[in-house]
């Protein structure tokens, strides 16, 4: 069982911590801006979600990257809840990699693996980008 919680600060800050005991300052609150949104963990979770896949899959692969880095664009809705309703992920891979490995590796990642995308397509187009470097 996986376990996460908050404790509240202050203002809009609290301390989050999840089961593997790390911590961090949760702030809602944008004036202050001590640590990031909740909304913006959830587009961080996509990007690290996803970069995790596409690495193990090029590794298996056994493609010569070098880097991975994933950035998400997002827009949400204007209503409460102000869900996530187009996010564009723009991942820059370094290296001698095959365009058909870091193709297939970033569709894998979205369609099949990546569970934080399985969430959010429910209610957000997700789009993709692929920068070789």
């Amino acid at each position: 069982m996986l376990i996460s919680e908050v404790q509240w600060i202050d203002g809009e800050r609290f301390v989050g911590i999840g089961t593997s005991k790390h911590a961090m300052v949760i702030d809602s609150d944008r004036k202050s801006n001590t640590g990031p949104g909740p909304m913006e963990l959830v587009l961080t979770a996509l990007c690290g979600c996803t970069a995790t896949d596409v690495l193990s899959i090029l590794t298996k692969k056994r493609e010569p990257f070098t880097s991975v880095r994933v950035r998400a664009e997002a827009e949400r809705a204007a209503e409460p809840p102000t869900v996530y309703t187009s996010i564009k992920l723009i991942y820059s891979v370094g290296g001698k990699v095959t365009k058909k490995a870091v193709e297939d590796a970033v569709r894998l990642s979205k369609e099949k693996y990546c569970s934080v995308s399985q969430m959010l397509q429910k209610t957000a187009k997700i789009t993709v980008e692929i920068e070789y470097v």
